[in-house]
């Protein structure tokens, strides 16, 4: 347990930050699985395919400030969005 004051808010700072990456990492994972179902059941149709062009675009984009915040790891990031590129040629 924590003995002094600074040392309790710290603790308190610490849950509130961890709550907060832990809902940003949720919609992170939503957001890719939804990009890897939409790639694996396009036909190939230009309406579908600019769709699922516009929702890898979103999750690159919200990948990119996730690695901004400090919520995952510049490499991780970077592997996230390597897949889904990858999976969309």
């Amino acid at each position: 347990m924590a003995n002094s004051a600074s040392a309790i808010k710290r603790i308190e700072l610490n849950e509130r930050n961890r709550l907060r990456n832990k809902t940003y990492k949720s919609m992170l994972k939503t957001y890719y699985k939804k990009c890897i179902v939409a790639i694996e059941t396009t036909n190939n149709n230009d309406l579908e395919t600019s769709n699922l062009r516009e929702l890898v675009a979103i999750t690159q984009s919200k990948i990119d400030k996730a690695v901004q915040k400090g919520i995952i790891h510049s490499n991780n990031g970077s592997a996230k969005k390597a897949k889904l590129t990858k999976r969309l040629k």
